[in-house]
C-alpha cells in the first residue's frame, strides 16, 4: 500500500465529514448522522484500498507464471533444438554413406 493510498483515503474521509457536518448545521440534524457518514466514507476508502492491493497481487502472480512460461518454453525450444540438431547429423552421416557406397 503506498502512501499516495493512504493520503487518499483520509483526505476522502475528513472532506466527507466536513461536508456532512457543515450540511447538518445548516439544516439541523443529529450527529450520529455525520459519524454514520464518515464511517461510511471510510469503508468505501478500505474498499479501494482493498481491491488495489487485490490487482496488484494478481498482477504479481500473472507475471510469475508468464516468466515461469518463458523459462519452459526456452528449456522446451533448447530440447528440441538438441534433438534436430542430433536428427540432422545422423542424416548427414547417413547421406555420406550413401554417396560413398555409390560411388564404389
Amino acid at each position: 500500500m503506498e502512501a499516495r493510498d493512504i493520503i487518499f483515503s483520509v483526505v476522502m474521509v475528513f472532506s466527507a465529514f466536513v461536508l456532512s457536518y457543515r450540511l447538518l448545521n445548516k439544516y439541523g440534524g443529529d450527529p450520529v448522522i455525520v459519524t454514520s457518514t464518515v464511517i461510511l466514507i471510510g469503508m468505501l476508502a478500505l474498499l479501494f484500498l482493498s481491491v488495489d492491493e487485490r490487482l496488484r497481487r494478481i498482477e504479481e502472480g500473472m507475471s510469475e507464471k508468464e516468466r515461469s512460461l518463458r523459462v519452459s518454453m526456452q528449456s522446451v525450444e533448447e530440447e528440441v533444438r538438441d534433438k534436430v540438431d542430433t536428427a540432422i547429423r545422423r542424416l548427414n552421416e547417413i547421406k555420406k554413406e550413401i554417396v560413398k557406397k555409390g560411388y564404389r
